[in-house]
C-alpha cells in the first residue's frame, strides 16, 4: 500500500518510496489518508469502551511485539510458564493491525503540529501587539510646543479646604520669552550636547537600550539603573511624562520621542529643548539662564560660559559654582571633554579655558513676587517639599495642586488681627503663627507684608520671659514641683547683678508664683538647682520642638563652648515665634510632640497623590505629669495680663520682653498662649530694632499689642468652636498643679477649674528615652535669700552680656541685617 504525497515519509521524494518507519528501523506499507483517518476515529471511539489500556500500551510501545488489542492479545496469547509472561504470537500482522499501528505513530506529530501553531500565534501576539499599541499611541498622542507648556508648569497653592488659592509657583519658564536657534551661538548649543546627547544629530530621537535599561531597573528596583534619555526623550519627559519610574510612563516617553524625531527637525527640537529646559536658580530656558548666571544675553556668551550651564542640566540646584564649585567644576570639565571627544574644541584649546564666574545668584533678575504674607508661606511650603524629596523641577513643571495646613477661619483671624493692632506705616511690625497640637498642622502664618523682605515668623528673636517655660519644664521633668520656693532677690550672674523689672521682689515665692508674675532672679536660682545648669533648659526646649538650627545659627540656645548662659530663661538666645508656638503646642498636647508641617497633601496635573502628610501617633518628648504641671502654671497669666479669652475660654500663656541694650526701654515684646485646640505665638518689634512704645507712649510690655494681637487671633479662630480643656495634672513631687485665677466664665459643664475629666486611654505616643525619672523628690528646701515682699508686675530683663552685644538684646547675633532684629531669616 503506497502514500503518493510528496512530503511523506513513504511518497515519491522519499528514499523509501512506499513504505513507513517504524521504532525498530523496519519499513512496512504506509495506508492512505483516508483509512488513515478513518482508523483514527475508529480509535478515538474506543476511549470510550475497555480497550484504552492496549491503546497505551501501543501509543508508548512503539515495536512490533505488544501491537495486538486487548481481546487478541487475551485469546492468541497464553502465559510462559519459563519467562512467567505472555509469549508473542508468530503470525505477520495483517492490514488492520498495520493500519491502527501507524495512526498511533502519527499522533505524536500531530500534537507537534497543534504545539507549533499555538507557540506562532503567541510569538505573533508578542511581536505584533506592541507593534499596535505603538501606532495607537503614535496616532493619537501630540508633543506640545514650547509655548504651550507654561500654563500646564504652574503649581497652586491652596488652604487646607483645598478650594481658596493662596498663591501660585510660577517658574520663569511660565513667562519665558522663547528664542530662535540661531540666537544660541554655536559654542553654546554645542556644549549642550556634549552635555547631554552628543550623537543627537544622528540617533533616532530615542534609545532602546537606554528604555531597556530602565525597565530593567524597574523590575529590580535598582535606581541606579539609568535609562540613558536623549535630548529628544528629556523634552518628551520634562513636556508632558513626568519624571515616575514605571515601565509605561517609560514606554510613552518612547512613543512620544519617536513621534518628535520622525515630525520634527533636528533644530527644532533643540530650540524647543533649549527654551524649556531647567538650568536651576529658577531659570527656564537659555535665554533665563544666560541672565541668571551671568548676566548677559545668551548671545554673547562664550565656550566656557555655555559649557557652565550645559553642565547645570544634570542637577541643577546641586550644581551650582555658587554653592558647590568642586562638583559644578567637575562636571564642567567633562563637557569640554565632550567638545574635544567631538572634535569641536581642539586638545590645545581645551587645556587653555578656564572655569568662567558667575553672579551672586542673589543678584539674579526674578519675577515680581506676589504681594502680602503669601509669599511667606510658599517659601516654607518650598521648603517643606524640598525636605520630602519632590525636587525644585518637579514644582515647577508639574503643575502640582499643593494643598496646605493653613486654616481659612485662623489665617484670616491674625491678618484682621494685625490691621487693627498694628500700624505699619510707623515701622512696626509683628508676626503670629498658630499650630495645632494634636497634628502638628500650621493654621496660621503670617510673617510680614513685604514679599522681599524679613520673614519674622521664621527670623531669630530674643524671646524674652517666654523661655521661662522652658526651665520651669526642666525643673518638673526633675521633680522639682510648683510650690518649691525661690527667692526673688537680685543675683549675681558673672559681672552682672540680675533683678526683676523696676527692683520689685526680694522675697521668697513658689515657682508658680514666680512665673505668673514673670520674676526674673528665682528663675536663675531655680536653673542652678538642675543638674546640669542652664544646658537643661536648652535641651528642655529642643525636646519640646524648638528648633536646634535655624537660618543663620547652626546651633541654638547656646555659646560656641556647646553651653548656655544663666540668661537662657530670661530669653538671652535666639528662636523663632514658630519655635515657641511649636514649643508650647508639646506641652498643650500632653508632651507629645507632633511634627510641623504646612503641607497636607500634594496632587499632580493628572489628579493622582505624590506626596500626602502622615499624622502619626506622635512622640512622647515629657511624661503627662511635666507637660500637664506646666500647663497649669501658665492658666492664670492671660487673666492675670487682662487679656483673658471670651467667655472664659481655658487657655495657658506667657508674655515676655527684652531689653534694647541698657536703655531701659524694650525693643521685643511677645505673647504666647495655647487651648487644647491651638497654640499661637505673637512677637512685636519695629523694622530697624528701636525701642518699643504703646499707644500712650510708654514702654512696650507683652500683656499690651502683643497680647491684643493674640486674644484676637485666638478668639476669631475659635469662635464657633466647642471649649475643650486641658487634662488634670498628675502630681509631682506630691503636688498636682497651680492655683488658678479665677477668670469670668459662662461654663456650666461642671469641669475642675477648666480641666478636662480624667481618662484611662493608653497614651498614643511611644514613650521617648528622656522620659522623666519614676522617682521623684520632695519639694526642694527654700535656697537662702533675703526676705522681703512680693515680685513685680510682667517682668522685663537687665542687661545680661550675650555674643555681639553690649546688653541683653543689644547685638545682632546670627550674621542678619542689622537694620532687622534676630539675624539671619
Amino acid at each position: 500500500m503506497s502514500n503518493d504525497r510528496p512530503d511523506s515519509p513513504g511518497g515519491p521524494n522519499s528514499p523509501h518510496e512506499g513504505q513507513g518507519s517504524n521504532s525498530s528501523g523496519e519499513w512496512w506499507d504506509q495506508p492512505d489518508a483516508d483509512s488513515f483517518n478513518t482508523h483514527a476515529r475508529s480509535d478515538d471511539a474506543s476511549l470510550d469502551d475497555d480497550s484504552s489500556d492496549s491503546i497505551d500500551a501501543v501509543s508508548v510501545g512503539g515495536s512490533d511485539e505488544g501491537l495486538a488489542t486487548g481481546s487478541e492479545m487475551t485469546s492468541a496469547s497464553e502465559p510462559d510458564p519459563e519467562k512467567g509472561q505472555y509469549a508473542p504470537d508468530d503470525h505477520e500482522p495483517d492490514d488492520h493491525e498495520e493500519e491502527s499501528s501507524m495512526a498511533q505513530e502519527e499522533q505524536p506529530t500531530d500534537n507537534k503540529r497543534r504545539i507549533l501553531a499555538w507557540l506562532g500565534l503567541a510569538v505573533a501576539l508578542v511581536v505584533l501587539l506592541p507593534v499596535v499599541v505603538f501606532g495607537v499611541a503614535y496616532a493619537t498622542t501630540d508633543v506640545p510646543e514650547p509655548e504651550e507648556l507654561a500654563n500646564s508648569q504652574i503649581a497652586v497653592i491652596y488652604d487646607r479646604s483645598g478650594e481658596k488659592e493662596i498663591t501660585r509657583i510660577v517658574p520663569e519658564g511660565g513667562n519665558r520669552s522663547n528664542i530662535t536657534i540661531d540666537k544660541v551661538p554655536d559654542a553654546v548649543r554645542n556644549a549642550v550636547l556634549a552635555a547631554e546627547d552628543r550623537d543627537f544629530y544622528t540617533n533616532p530621537g530615542f534609545s532602546l537600550t537606554g528604555y531597556a535599561r530602565a525597565a530593567l531597573g524597574v523590575v529590580t528596583g535598582n535606581s541606579s539603573a539609568g535609562g540613558g534619555s536623549t535630548i529628544t526623550q528629556q523634552y518628551v519627559k520634562n513636556a508632558v511624562v513626568g519624571n515616575e519610574r514605571t515601565l509605561t510612563r517609560k514606554a510613552k516617553e518612547l512613543v512620544m520621542s519617536a513621534k518628535m524625531a520622525r515630525e520634527w527637525t533636528k533644530d527644532e527640537i533643540l530650540e524647543a529643548y533649549l527654551n524649556t529646559i531647567y538650568f536651576g536658580r529658577n531659570a527656564y530656558g537659555i535665554a533665563a539662564a544666560s541672565k541668571a548666571y551671568f548676566g548677559k544675553e545668551v548671545g554673547e556668551l562664550n565656550a566656557e560660559e555655555g559649557a557652565v550651564l550645559a553642565a547645570s542640566i544634570q542637577r541643577p540646584s546641586a550644581l551650582d559654582p555658587w554653592t558647590n564649585r568642586p562638583e559644578a567644576e567637575q562636571r564642567w570639565n567633562y563637557v569640554l571633554d565632550g567638545l574635544v571627544e567631538m572634535n569641536i574644541v581642539s586638545p590645545q584649546d581645551r587645556a587653555g579655558m578656564q572655569y568662567p564666574e558667575t553672579i551672586d545668584p542673589a543678584l539674579a533678575p526674578k519675577q515680581a513676587p506676589e504681594p502680602g504674607p503669601a509669599a511667606m508661606i510658599k517659601n516654607q511650603v518650598l521648603a517643606e517639599l524640598e525636605r520630602e524629596g519632590i525636587s525644585e523641577q518637579e514644582v515647577n513643571t508639574g503643575g502640582l495642586r499643593i494643598t496646605t495646613t493653613i486654616d481659612p477661619t485662623v489665617q484670616q483671624a491674625a491678618l484682621d488681627a494685625m490691621e487693627n493692632y498694628v500700624d505699619q506705616s510707623t515701622g512696626l511690625r509683628a508676626a503670629i503663627v498658630s499650630v495645632e497640637p494634636k497634628t502638628g498642622a500650621v493654621r496660621a502664618y503670617y510673617g510680614g507684608d513685604d514679599p522681599t523682605g524679613w520673614d519674622y515668623a521664621n527670623s531669630g528673636l530674643q524671646t524674652g520671659s517666654t523661655f521661662k517655660i522652658f526651665a520651669l519644664a526642666a525643673a518638673l521633668d526633675q521633680g522639682i514641683p510648683l510650690t518649691a520656693q525661690y527667692s526673688s532677690a537680685p543675683v549675681q550672674s558673672g559681672n552682672v547683678t540680675l533683678h526683676n523689672d523696676g527692683g520689685a521682689g526680694g522675697g521668697v515665692l513658689p515657682l508658680y508664683e514666680s512665673l505668673k508674675q514673670s520674676l526674673n532672679t528665682p528663675f536663675i536660682r531655680l536653673q542652678r538647682d538642675l543638674k546640669n545648669g542652664p544646658d537643661d533648659t536648652a535641651k528642655m526646649a529642643h525636646r519640646l520642638g524648638v528648633a536646634e538650627s535655624i537660618p543663620g545659627i547652626e546651633k541654638t540656645l547656646m555659646d560656641d563652648n556647646g553651653h548656655s548662659q544663666d540668661g537662657i530663661a530670661l530669653g538671652q538666645y535666639l528662636s523663632r515665634p514658630l519655635d515657641m508656638a511649636v514649643g508650647l503646642a508639646t506641652l498643650t498636647n500632653d508632651g507629645v510632640y507632633q511634627q510641623t508641617h504646612f503641607v497636607e497633601k500634594v496632587e499632580n496635573s493628572k489628579g493622582e497623590i505624590v506626596y500626602e502628610s502622615n499624622a502619626d501617633k506622635g512622640d512622647r518628648r515629657v511624661s503627662k505629669a511635666v507637660a500637664t504641671n506646666m500647663i497649669s502654671a501658665m492658666e492664670p497669666i492671660a487673666g492675670y495680663s487682662n487679656k483673658p479669652l471670651s467667655g472664659g475660654r481655658p487657655s495657658a500663656a506667657k508674655t515676655g520682653t527684652t531689653q534694647l541694650g541698657d536703655t531701659g526701654q524694650n525693643k521685643d515684646a511677645w505673647m504666647i498662649g495655647s487651648t487644647p485646640q491651638l497654640s499661637t505665638a505673637v512677637w512685636v518689634g519695629n523694622v530697624d530694632g528701636s525701642a518699643l512704645y504703646n499707644s500712650y507712649g510708654g514702654i512696650m510690655y507683652g500683656s499690651q499689642t502683643p497680647g491684643d494681637l493674640w486674644k484676637y487671633t485666638m478668639d476669631n479662630a475659635l469662635s464657633n468652636e466647642d471649649f475643650e480643656y486641658f487634662t488634670k495634672p498628675e502630681p509631682i513631687g506630691g503636688v498636682a498643679g497651680a492655683p488658678q485665677y479665677q477668670a469670668p466664665s459662662t461654663s456650666d459643664s461642671g469641669y475642675d477649674q477648666g480641666y478636662a475629666p480624667e481618662t484611662t486611654e493608653e497614651e498614643s505616643a511611644e514613650e521617648s528615652t528622656s522620659e522623666s525619672s519614676e522617682e521623684q523628690p520632695a519639694p526642694l528646701p527654700v535656697p537662702g535669700g533675703d526676705g522681703g515682699g512680693g515680685g513685680g508686675g510682667i517682668a522685663d530683663l537687665l542687661p545680661i552680656p550675650i555674643p555681639g552685644g553690649g546688653g541683653f538684646g543689644g547685638g545682632n547675633e546670627g550674621g542678619g541685617d542689622p537694620g532687622n532684629p534676630g539675624g539671619g531669616q
